[in-house]
């Protein structure tokens, strides 16, 4: 059955777009707030996405973004009661695929849901396999061997090692926020998750001490970001 996540904190839209998705055959999901729906994201695979833009805790662009961080393909409607065009022209920025303005009729977002998940699946058929090996600087990292190779010798790593700095490599040069990485790689974002976080970024850092010019910078209340 086709999943979507659905992101709503008005309890009386959400639920009656839950029930109709629901009936129509989409096994719908629902989220509370921006960072419920991120929760729910990291636990499995959706088909489509479906984002009220003015929510508490993480609003739909900031969602969006984060989403777009470890997953480019999986479509994203956003819904807001805002029609004005700079909104608009955001929602596409952040990689969204459709954008409706409240209020709207159930039987136009269903269409466009299936318009979407036309389109997505036929992209998905004819997709390259994604990544798992990343040059950076004279290393290279293959991510599903978990090894990191130099001139001057292969490094093993952990899972989480691994994971943390695969996050980094398909993001190289922009921010991976703290949050996101606790989520994608431990699950929540705890504060003994947060510290472990930490002391992980900082036996990435030494593994790449044959070249300092590849640096992971701590961005002050963002995140962290991999320059290379």
């Amino acid at each position: 059955m086709t999943k979507i996540l659905l992101a709503e904190d008005d309890p009386n839209l959400g639920q009656l777009l839950q029930e109709y998705l629901t009936i129509k055959g989409y096994e719908t999901i629902l989220a509370k707030d921006g960072d419920d729906a991120l929760s729910k994201f990291v636990l499995m695979d959706y088909d489509l996405c479906i984002f009220d833009v003015m929510m508490p805790k993480k609003d739909g662009f900031t969602l969006a973004k984060e989403v777009r961080m470890s997953d480019k393909d999986t479509p994203i409607i956003f819904l807001t009661a805002k029609a004005m065009k700079e909104d608009t022209l955001q929602g596409f920025k952040v990689g969204a695929d459709d954008y409706m303005t409240k209020p709207f009729s159930m039987e136009e977002l269903l269409a466009r849901i299936q318009a979407i998940l036309r389109r997505s699946q036929k992209i998905t058929n004819t997709h390259d396999i994604k990544t798992t090996v990343f040059s950076i600087g004279g290393y290279q990292f293959d991510a599903e061997k978990q090894l990191l190779t130099h001139e001057t010798g292969p490094q093993k790593l952990t899972s989480k090692e691994s994971e943390l700095l695969k996050l980094l490599c398909e993001n190289m040069g922009k921010p991976v926020s703290r949050s996101f990485a606790l989520k994608m790689v431990w699950g929540d974002d705890t504060y003994f998750n947060a510290r472990s976080m930490d002391v992980y970024i900082t036996k990435l850092r030494k593994f790449f001490k044959e070249e300092p010019s590849i640096q992971i910078i701590n961005l002050h209340g963002e995140g962290f970001k991999l320059m290379g």
